[in-house]
């Protein structure tokens, strides 16, 4: 396995298919809505679709699971690839920039391999499992604030701490932070490993909203997973943060 070819390919491909999304940005794309009222578009399907094919003719042996159009499931490999072609669709549908093409590779059950690119922005994230966090071509690295009333933390949605039974933590976090401001969705997560935010937290997380995160953070030098100190991509919510945080954060978030 040859992380760095892999890692290439990534970056490439999550750049690819964001030019595709560029096409439909801005231009009064009306969305579908989903049963759970989330919105999607023919961009999210399209850029889906091109990445699956691209993956599929490169690594035709790989799994793939994607927020549109689920899993498929080629010879039980141990290799996953984890999509989200459209990260931050309520962004995007009304030309706000902040979305982001996401895209992993779990290998064996762990992200060795991710990209997150923005096109509205035209920012590339990535990195690989050993190689370093790459922002635009530079080493990407979390910040050294160490302590919370310092701290820059982001949010996607207020509402849903409540709606997932995390008002209390929220509150407490909030009221410790410096500045506390709504840089949702993956963008937030940009902003925590290139060192311009120090917290983002989100109550709610489905695999796909955060596949590349656990290597780019790693390799950034902080921390992704849950909201008690678990590691990983899979705990259905999110705390990603800088290391000299990290106690600090799950002391309060757990309210010793």
């Amino acid at each position: 396995m040859d992380l760095t070819k892999l890692h290439e390919f990534t970056t490439d491909l999550a750049y690819r298919a964001g030019r595709i999304t560029l096409g439909y940005f801005n231009v009064g794309l009306r969305p579908e809505y989903k049963a759970d009222d989330t919105p999607v578009t023919v961009a999210d399907r399209a850029a889906e679709e091109f990445i699956r094919l691209e993956i599929e003719k490169k690594f035709p042996t790989h799994d793939i699971l994607g927020e549109e159009f689920g899993e498929t499931q080629a010879h039980s490999s141990s290799f996953r690839w984890i999509i989200d072609p459209i990260d931050g669709t309520k962004s995007f549908i009304r030309g706000i920039p902040l979305y982001g093409v996401l895209i992993g590779l779990e290998v064996e059950g762990v992200i060795q391999v991710g990209a997150a690119y923005f096109p509205g922005t035209d920012e590339m994230l990535s990195a690989a499992d050993g190689e370093g966090a790459w922002w635009n071509g530079r080493r990407a690295h979390v910040s050294e604030i160490s302590a919370l009333d310092k701290a820059y933390v982001c949010f996607t949605n207020y509402r849903s701490m409540a709606r997932y039974h995390r008002a209390e933590a929220w509150e407490r976090v909030n009221q410790k932070a410096y500045v506390s401001r709504g840089w949702s969705d993956a963008y937030g997560y940009l902003a925590v490993a290139t060192g311009r935010a120090e917290v983002m937290l989100d109550p709610v997380m489905a695999i796909w909203d955060c596949g590349p995160f656990p290597v780019i953070f790693k390799e950034a030098g902080g921390y992704f997973g849950s909201w008690d100190g678990r590691p990983g991509h899979t705990h259905h919510e999110a705390l990603a943060c800088n290391s000299a945080l990290l106690p600090e954060m799950l002391k309060i978030i757990a309210g010793n």
